[in-house]
Protein backbone atom coordinates (compact mmCIF):
# COMPACT_ATOMS: atom_id res chain seq x y z
CA UNK A 1 0.00 0.00 0.00
CA UNK A 2 2.88 2.41 0.66
CA UNK A 3 3.80 1.93 -3.01
CA UNK A 4 0.73 4.01 -3.84
CA UNK A 5 2.01 7.02 -1.86
CA UNK A 6 4.17 9.12 -4.17
CA UNK A 7 5.96 12.45 -4.12
CA UNK A 8 4.70 14.80 -6.81
CA UNK A 9 7.90 14.36 -8.86
CA UNK A 10 7.63 10.55 -8.86
CA UNK A 11 3.93 10.74 -9.60
CA UNK A 12 4.53 12.98 -12.63
CA UNK A 13 6.94 10.42 -14.10
CA UNK A 14 4.35 7.65 -13.64
CA UNK A 15 1.60 9.82 -15.12
CA UNK A 16 3.61 10.56 -18.24
CA UNK A 17 3.63 6.84 -19.03
CA UNK A 18 -0.03 6.34 -18.10
CA UNK A 19 -1.15 9.28 -20.22
CA UNK A 20 0.89 8.03 -23.19
CA UNK A 21 -1.13 4.81 -22.93
CA UNK A 22 -4.38 6.78 -23.10
CA UNK A 23 -5.35 6.33 -19.46
CA UNK A 24 -7.96 8.80 -18.18
CA UNK A 25 -6.66 10.51 -15.03
CA UNK A 26 -9.08 11.56 -12.27
CA UNK A 27 -7.90 13.86 -9.49
CA UNK A 28 -9.59 14.68 -6.22
CA UNK A 29 -8.37 16.02 -2.92
CA UNK A 30 -9.20 16.43 0.72
CA UNK A 31 -8.13 16.12 4.33
CA UNK A 32 -9.66 12.66 4.87
CA UNK A 33 -9.01 13.07 8.59
CA UNK A 34 -11.34 10.34 9.83
CA UNK A 35 -12.22 8.15 6.88
CA UNK A 36 -15.92 7.25 6.86
CA UNK A 37 -18.43 5.61 4.51
CA UNK A 38 -19.21 8.96 2.85
CA UNK A 39 -15.54 9.34 1.89
CA UNK A 40 -15.36 5.78 0.58
CA UNK A 41 -18.48 6.20 -1.56
CA UNK A 42 -17.13 9.50 -2.90
CA UNK A 43 -13.77 7.94 -3.82
CA UNK A 44 -15.40 4.93 -5.49
CA UNK A 45 -17.63 7.21 -7.58
CA UNK A 46 -14.63 9.39 -8.47
CA UNK A 47 -12.68 6.34 -9.65
CA UNK A 48 -15.57 5.28 -11.89
CA UNK A 49 -15.06 8.50 -13.89
CA UNK A 50 -11.72 7.33 -15.30
CA UNK A 51 -8.90 4.81 -15.19
CA UNK A 52 -6.55 6.20 -12.55
CA UNK A 53 -7.62 7.95 -9.33
CA UNK A 54 -5.12 10.28 -7.71
CA UNK A 55 -5.92 11.68 -4.27
CA UNK A 56 -4.23 14.91 -3.24
CA UNK A 57 -3.99 14.74 0.56
CA UNK A 58 -3.64 17.87 2.68
CA UNK A 59 -0.55 17.76 4.90
CA UNK A 60 -0.99 18.18 8.66
CA UNK A 61 -0.09 21.88 8.49
CA UNK A 62 -2.53 22.37 5.61
CA UNK A 63 -5.34 20.69 7.58
CA UNK A 64 -4.60 22.89 10.62
CA UNK A 65 -4.73 25.98 8.41
CA UNK A 66 -8.12 24.96 6.95
CA UNK A 67 -9.80 23.26 9.93
CA UNK A 68 -8.15 25.02 12.86
CA UNK A 69 -6.29 23.88 15.98
CA UNK A 70 -6.92 20.34 17.12
CA UNK A 71 -7.00 19.02 13.58
CA UNK A 72 -6.04 16.75 12.05
CA UNK A 73 -7.08 13.95 14.39
CA UNK A 74 -4.96 11.45 12.45
CA UNK A 75 -1.50 12.39 11.21
CA UNK A 76 -0.59 12.68 7.55
CA UNK A 77 1.26 9.37 7.31
CA UNK A 78 -1.66 7.46 8.81
CA UNK A 79 -4.23 9.24 6.62
CA UNK A 80 -2.16 8.50 3.51
CA UNK A 81 -1.81 4.84 4.48
CA UNK A 82 -5.55 4.41 4.99
CA UNK A 83 -6.34 6.03 1.61
CA UNK A 84 -3.68 3.93 -0.13
CA UNK A 85 -5.29 0.77 1.27
CA UNK A 86 -8.48 1.45 -0.70
CA UNK A 87 -8.73 -0.51 -3.95
CA UNK A 88 -10.27 2.46 -5.79
CA UNK A 89 -7.29 4.74 -5.04
CA UNK A 90 -4.33 4.36 -7.39
CA UNK A 91 -2.03 7.04 -5.96
CA UNK A 92 -1.86 9.42 -3.02
CA UNK A 93 0.28 12.54 -3.07
CA UNK A 94 0.58 15.08 -0.28
CA UNK A 95 0.48 18.85 -0.55
CA UNK A 96 1.31 21.55 2.00
CA UNK A 97 -0.60 24.46 0.50
CA UNK A 98 -4.13 25.45 1.54
CA UNK A 99 -5.42 24.37 -1.89
CA UNK A 100 -4.36 21.73 -4.43
CA UNK A 101 -3.96 24.32 -7.19
CA UNK A 102 -0.24 23.59 -7.73
CA UNK A 103 -0.91 19.83 -7.91
CA UNK A 104 -3.74 20.27 -10.38
CA UNK A 105 -1.63 22.47 -12.65
CA UNK A 106 1.20 19.94 -12.69
CA UNK A 107 -0.91 16.78 -12.92
CA UNK A 108 -3.33 18.18 -15.53
CA UNK A 109 -6.04 15.59 -14.87
CA UNK A 110 -8.63 14.66 -17.45
CA UNK A 111 -11.27 14.91 -14.75
CA UNK A 112 -11.29 16.97 -11.56
CA UNK A 113 -13.75 15.42 -9.09
CA UNK A 114 -15.10 17.14 -6.00
CA UNK A 115 -17.98 16.56 -3.62
CA UNK A 116 -21.45 17.74 -4.52
CA UNK A 117 -21.40 20.11 -1.56
CA UNK A 118 -19.03 22.31 -3.60
CA UNK A 119 -20.48 24.82 -6.04
CA UNK A 120 -18.89 24.19 -9.45
CA UNK A 121 -17.54 27.76 -9.63
CA UNK A 122 -15.77 27.32 -6.26
CA UNK A 123 -13.88 24.16 -7.14
CA UNK A 124 -10.18 25.01 -6.99
CA UNK A 125 -8.50 24.34 -10.33
CA UNK A 126 -11.80 23.91 -12.15
CA UNK A 127 -11.28 26.78 -14.57
CA UNK A 128 -7.74 25.59 -15.30
CA UNK A 129 -8.86 22.01 -16.02
CA UNK A 130 -11.67 23.27 -18.27
CA UNK A 131 -9.17 25.51 -20.13
CA UNK A 132 -7.44 22.51 -21.73
CA UNK A 133 -10.57 20.46 -22.31
CA UNK A 134 -10.67 18.57 -19.03
CA UNK A 135 -13.90 18.12 -17.15
CA UNK A 136 -14.95 19.16 -13.67
CA UNK A 137 -17.40 16.73 -12.10
CA UNK A 138 -19.28 16.90 -8.84
CA UNK A 139 -19.91 13.67 -6.96
CA UNK A 140 -23.33 13.67 -5.27
CA UNK A 141 -23.02 14.52 -1.59
CA UNK A 142 -24.27 11.88 0.83
CA UNK A 143 -26.09 13.58 3.70
CA UNK A 144 -25.19 12.57 7.21
CA UNK A 145 -21.47 12.09 6.60
CA UNK A 146 -19.16 14.82 7.81
CA UNK A 147 -15.91 14.45 9.69
CA UNK A 148 -16.43 17.80 11.45
CA UNK A 149 -19.94 16.77 12.54
CA UNK A 150 -18.62 13.40 13.71
CA UNK A 151 -15.92 15.06 15.82
CA UNK A 152 -18.49 17.47 17.28
CA UNK A 153 -20.80 14.57 18.14
CA UNK A 154 -17.96 12.67 19.84
CA UNK A 155 -16.94 15.72 21.88
CA UNK A 156 -20.53 16.25 23.07
CA UNK A 157 -20.63 12.66 24.45
CA UNK A 158 -17.77 13.32 26.89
Amino acid sequence: MDIKIKSLNKLLIILKTLKSKGKKIVFTNGCFDILHAGHVEYLIKSKLMGDILIVGLNSDSSVRFIKGPGRPINNMADRAKVLAALACVNYVTIFNEATPNVLIKKIRPDILAKGGDWDIKDIVGGMFVASYGGRVRRVPYIKGYSTSALIKRLKSKK
